[in-house]
């Protein structure tokens, strides 16, 4: 852990650098098409390449751009990130949250973690918010190392959670009625019926491949977590089909609703 954080230390350092900025209170990061959202928080056209920082793993996954930016809003300034690392593109545990780590060694003390997730509760509609409540972490893998016993009872902020689904229109209309889990899978395949069965019998709500790592090392480092899924599909037990362009559609439609959530957060926050 030492290691990652020292890591994370000089990637926040050169980050600071880069944007001017010394300090950030809410990081922001940007799942499977969503990083639109970036440009409606408010984003400027000068972003830095994330992948040019030392430490930081290589993006190749499609939806996802290696950029950040510093937005302020109301006060306080947001460390968005325009997409994320997976386990599939070959990487450690450790290598996936890095980008969260900077962003927390930058000094945001709130993580507002979007994703995209295919629905496996029958009332989670292709294009709605599901506000997270808890995770499955289905992929026997962890970014901590060590005996560092972290509680994660409160995984994902109750109080973050209230204000969330207290946002306005347009963003309440996309919003799901209540709260849910998230299944953490490897991927990059998507499950099999057989898979959906099991996680939904095992309480899962969604299930995505990414998040939960992250709000694990965001816990470790007593930071409150938002977590944020588009359902952009249904899962391969409620339909046989699922297509990556539609997949993509979905998150370019969702961007306006995501940013107002996200919006709404931070300037409740502040």
């Amino acid at each position: 852990m030492e290691a990652a954080a020292d890591r994370a230390e000089q990637s926040a350092r050169e980050l600071a650098r880069r944007l001017g900025i010394d300090h950030h209170d809410v990081l922001v990061l940007l799942g499977s098409g969503l990083s639109g959202a970036a440009e409606v928080l408010g984003a400027g056209e000068e972003p830095v390449p994330l992948d040019t920082l030392p430490f930081f793993p290589p993006y190749t996954a499609g939806g996802h751009r290696a950029w950040g930016w510093s937005v302020e809003h109301r006060g306080l300034r947001i460390l968005v990130l325009g997409g994320r690392c997976h386990l599939y593109e070959g990487l450690t545990a450790v290598e996936v949250v890095h980008p969260l780590r900077t962003g927390l060694a930058a000094g945001c003390r709130a993580a507002i973690l979007t994703a995209a997730a295919g629905g496996i509760r029958q009332d989670l509609a292709t294009g709605s918010v599901m506000v997270v409540e808890d995770h499955l972490n289905m992929t026997g893998q962890t970014p901590l190392t060590g005996p560092d016993f972290v509680d994660m009872a409160d995984a994902y902020s109750l109080r973050l959670q209230a204000l969330a689904l207290s946002a306005p229109e347009p963003a309440a209309s996309a919003l799901s009625a209540r709260p849910g889990v998230y299944a953490q899978l490897t991927g990059p395949q998507f499950e099999t019926p057989a898979e959906i069965g099991m996680l939904r019998t095992a309480g899962a709500d969604v299930v995505g491949m990414s998040m939960a790592l992250e709000t694990i090392a965001a816990r470790q480092a007593g930071i409150d977590v938002l977590g944020l899924a588009l359902i952009t599909n249904s899962a391969a037990a409620v339909s046989s089909t699922i297509d990556i362009a539609d997949i993509a559609d979905v998150g370019a439609a969702a961007v306006p609703a995501v940013a107002a959530v996200v919006h709404h957060v931070v300037g409740s926050l502040a």
